[in-house]
This record gives structure tokens, sequence and C-alpha cells, in this order.
């Protein structure tokens, strides 16, 4: 069983039977949608899909305070690791590793990564998504930003997830329509949305996916609400 809880926007908490705690693409400070009652006891592992602000803003602070693993694609981790950050665990796509109780591997995604630094934009390498694969066998595909690609039907035959968490939101990552077709090559049991409504332009909605599939009888679209976790 893990227990899964969005933290509005493309930042999701994810805690095993053991208690260990993964925090992906953390957003805290600023994020319209991070639930106000929500706090941390621990974080064991952080993972990052890119270094844009709404997936790396409190990832310093954060690992600063709780000393998890960190895991990035290896030009990340060096920012990072400029940064003050230890504990790195940088990879690349197509490699996997242990990290925790949990193993990663990191896959492609069709988005930018570049890094704000002050007045500057840095290089972070390339934006990515991650298979996690638990304990008990199953696997999750996290997909960060993306838009759809021809690969997605690789990770289904490479990983075969059996959720998916999916960005919806349209304009900086695929809107409904492009996730739909995602659903068709990944074919999960569930696919949970992120990555919408956080700002108006982010207009995609999960209902508009739900109907696009309707098709897809093995799959659900599963909405969650920012800081209610639901067992999986």
């Amino acid at each position: 069983m893990v227990e899964i809880t969005w933290l509005g926007h493309g930042t999701f908490q994810f805690r095993l039977e053991s208690g260990e705690v993964i925090l992906m693409d953390p957003w805290i400070e600023g994020n319209p949608s991070y639930p106000a009652n929500h706090s941390f006891s621990r974080i064991d592992t952080i993972m990052i899909t890119h270094g844009h602000f709404d997936h790396i803003h409190d990832a310093v602070a954060l690992a600063k305070k709780y000393s998890p693993q960190v895991v990035a694609i290896y030009e990340t981790c060096e920012w990072l690791g400029s940064k003050g950050v230890g504990q790195l665990n940088p990879m690349n796509k197509g490699g996997s590793q242990k990290v925790g109780a949990v193993t990663v591997t990191m896959t492609h995604a069709v988005h930018s990564c570049g890094i704000k630094d002050g007045d500057h934009m840095v290089y972070g390498g390339e934006a990515c998504g991650y298979v996690l694969r638990f304990p008990d066998n199953r696997s999750l595909y996290f997909a960060g930003d993306t838009g759809v690609f021809s690969d997605m039907a690789l990770i289904e035959q490479l990983y075969h997830p059996e959720l998916a968490i999916l960005p919806i939101g349209d304009l900086f990552v695929m809107g409904p329509k492009e996730a739909a077709l995602a659903c068709c090559m990944l074919k999960p049991r569930k696919i949970i949305p992120m990555h919408f409504g956080t700002f108006p332009a982010l207009s995609g909605r999960p209902e508009q996916l739900a109907e696009l599939i309707k098709d897809q009888r093995e799959t659900e679209v599963w909405t969650l609400k920012p800081g209610e976790p639901v067992k999986w």
C-alpha cells in the first residue's frame, strides 16, 4: 500500500507502509494549490523531474532541513550540489537505481529544463519522468511536465505501470487530448491528472480526459484533491 497525497500542481507525496516519504517536484512557497494544513514530519527522498521553479523551488530548503536522498538528472544534481545540497543521487534517462525501498528508473520527457539562478537561466540537463517500482512489485509512472510522445508505448512494454500520473493542463504541458493518447499507450488501471487549474492558462480538466477515454474501460481517471491522501 502507498499513501498518495497531491500537494497541488505537480507536487506529490508518497508514503510507504514503512513510513518512508518520497516527495516529487517540491513547490510549496507560492504554490496557490498547496494545502495550507499540510506539514512534513520526515522526507526520505526528493525526486525532481526538471529545474523550472514550479518543480524545484523548495528542493534546496527541504533537502537541507530533512537530509533526504535527492534524485535528479546529472546536471540538475550538479546545480543542487552548488547550493549546498548533499546526498545527491544523479542519474540519466534509461538508467535505474535503488533509493530507499524503491527502484527508480528515469524516463524521457518532452519539455525544457532551464534553472533560474538569480538573474540568469542556467542549463539543467533535460526534463525527465520516473517509473517507481515499489516493494510489492507494482509500478507507478510519474510523467513530470511533458507532451505526449510515442515512446510511452515502450514505458508500458518495459514497466507495465498500473498507475500513471500525467499532466493535463495544456499550454506548458499536454492537454486532455494528448493525455488521452498517452493513456492508450500506457494502458494503466488508473490515471491521476496533475498540472492543471493552478493558473487560468492551465485550462485542461480531468472530466475532459475522462470523456475522451470513456471507451478505454480498463483505465479510470482518479481525480485527487490537494491535501487529501488516498490509498493505492
